[in-house]
């Protein structure tokens, strides 16, 4: 232990706060809270570690302490911080969205929609659903099945789904008030679970549509028969109480812990999340940092259950609701049913590629082969155009090898030779590190260019010019296509032993093509349809809209009978459109 770490031990006080551990670069690469700052933070020092834990504590120059009121304010306090620094060391849940709500609108406009949030007092709200998809399987089931609005404001003039039978078109006519409740009540009752009425009113509806040799129609009575089937098989476990729970538990095997949280809304089990993550010192402590993390994207429910006291000690002072154990009954098979999902979560991660596995190794490597400091924070560039229209740039950035998505960007591209992708990449790079240099933002660690040797240099050249010291490579393909390695300035390639760090790089130079081209093509479809649009009387903004949304791309607007435009827009700037569109 060095002199200035002494130091800064006997300079601890018996007092709650954030600790954050400084490499020898000044960078923060942990960040931790503590009850008692001089009992935590010595333990690191004074105690023999291993592992994850001990790679740490040699890395560390040296430490700062923040000094809190209370334990609390400290959590909140370190959960910023991770968020605003990405230290290295710190383990963070990658699931970084808040779950999906099906939200019904209250009062006399009912309609059903997807929120990320239950802030909006005007919706009733349920789940929120660990998974999306499971959340618009359910959503989409329901528009089918009740006659509500499907709009996200009432048009003009009734849409494809009132002439189907799927809405009541409050459009043009009136909906009587008793009618719009009586429909909230039954998705409410749907979404608690009890659909058998539902059910047996679409069973009706098949067979007779069958007897009428209506078989288009019966099929798709069969399909709803089957996608509700499927909702209550994914839901089959019910609590008769209908609280809302969440039942966790963990395991944990050759350095790594997996984590597991089956989540019931209403009694009702909604899904199951599993997080595997690197083991980081003592394993109760870690799981009350995941599941204190967890509660930072998803609500708090009325009740927990984790069968492990030291847990329930350490989350208890931050959670304000029921947190208990399970020792026998119902609850107790449904934590041993959530336990085999945890294991079975990390069979699936020993099973795979493992792209996970040792990402800071790899980094090290990386750094250690290209002679600069182990890259930690990468930013990739890429750029996009057909035949120079809509010309864009796009940049990801990853740090300690995951995509940190919040830092992503988009460029349009302001100069007037669209084709010159040199000049386009000299424009994106120079205007982002502008900013950043201007709002004092962190800069990183290495920037990595999609493109041949002309493009490095180019990259090279504009970093320089804005006096920055960011070394700068590009992603070297061979002559399948496939990421090879790096390559310099000097157009010296770099070549890497270990086959994960190719997987590595390819993966990241796979996400910002996908960013750059997924830009890309929404700016040529919204010029595409605005250009058809132009010049047809009586197309303003709104009508657009709805055209838009309703009609995804070209070919399938072009298809559209006249009949089927009429239902969006007025009969005269339907005709003025097929015409266009004919031409």
């Amino acid at each position: 232990m060095t002199e200035k770490l002494k130091q800064l031990i006997n300079n601890l006080k018996h007092l709650p706060g954030v600790y954050l551990m400084h490499d020898k670069d000044g960078k923060i690469i942990y960040v931790g809270k503590a009850k008692d700052l001089q009992k935590r933070v010595s333990q690191y020092f004074l105690r023999p570690q291993s592992g994850k834990v001990f790679k740490m504590v040699q890395s560390v120059d040296y430490f700062e302490t923040i000094i809190t009121s209370n334990e609390k304010e400290a959590l909140v306090l370190e959960m910023n911080l991770i968020q605003e620094h990405y230290p290295r060391f710190n383990i963070l849940l990658k699931d970084d969205k808040h779950y999906p709500y099906i939200a019904l609108r209250k009062g006399k406009d009912p309609f059903l929609t997807i929120k990320r949030n239950d802030f909006d007092k005007k919706f009733d709200y349920f789940g929120p659903f660990p998974n999306s998809g499971a959340a618009y399987e359910t959503i989409n089931l329901l528009n089918k099945i009740f006659p509500l609005r499907k709009c996200n404001k009432i048009p003009s003039s009734p849409c494809l789904y009132y002439h189907i039978g799927n809405c009541l078109a409050p459009c043009i006519k009136e909906v009587p008030e008793s009618l719009l409740s009586d429909l909230s009540s039954k998705i409410k009752d749907f979404l608690k679970g009890d659909n058998l009425e539902v059910q047996q009113n679409i069973k009706e509806k098949m067979i007779k549509a069958s007897e009428n040799e209506d078989f288009e129609t019966a099929l798709e009575y069969k399909k709803i028969l089957t996608a509700i089937k499927h909702i209550n098989d994914s839901q089959n476990v019910e609590i008769k109480d209908k609280k809302d729970r969440d039942i966790f538990a963990f395991t944990s095997r050759e350095a790594y812990i997996s984590l597991a949280v089956l989540i019931y809304r209403s009694g009702i089990l909604l899904g199951k999340k599993t997080f595997v993550v690197d083991a980081f010192g003592d394993l109760e402590e870690q799981i009350s940092d995941l599941i204190l993390q967890f509660y930072q994207k998803s609500p708090l429910p009325k009740e927990i259950i984790i069968n492990s006291s030291k847990v329930i000690e350490n989350i208890e002072p931050f959670l304000s609701c029921n947190i208990s154990e399970a020792k026998t009954g119902k609850f107790y098979e449904l934590v041993l049913n959530c336990s085999t999902n945890a294991n079975n979560a990390l069979d699936e991660y020993f099973m795979s590629a493992r792209l996970d596995d040792d990402k800071l190794e790899m980094l090290t490597e990386i750094g250690d082969t290209l002679g600069i400091n182990t890259p930690f924070h990468i930013e990739l560039f890429d750029n996009s155009h057909l035949q120079g229209s809509s010309s864009v740039g796009a940049m990801v950035a990853f740090i300690n090898g995951e995509p940190a998505k919040k830092l992503y960007r988009k460029f349009h591209i302001e100069h007037e030779e669209k084709r010159d992708d040199l000049l386009s990449m000299k424009e994106v790079i120079s205007r982002h590190y502008s900013r950043l240099i201007k709002e004092e933002r962190k800069l990183p660690d290495l920037i990595l260019v999609d493109g041949g040797l002309r493009q490095i240099q180019t990259a090279d050249k504009t970093i320089k010019d804005l006096n920055l010291n960011i070394p700068v490579f590009g992603l070297f393909k061979n002559d399948k296509h496939q990421t090879k390695g790096l390559m310099g300035v000097d157009e010296k390639i770099y070549d890497f032993q270990n086959n994960n760090i190719f997987f590595m790089l390819a993966r990241m130079q796979d996400e910002v093509h996908r960013f750059a081209i997924s830009f890309h093509k929404s700016l040529r479809k919204k010029a595409m349809t605005s250009s058809i649009f132009d010049g047809i009387k009586g197309l303003g903004k709104r009508r657009r809209e709805i055209l838009e949304k309703s009609f995804p791309d070209i070919n399938t607007l072009k298809e559209a009978t006249i009949e089927e435009l009429e239902q969006y827009i007025p009969s005269e700037v339907a005709r003025a459109l097929k015409n266009k569109l004919n031409n």
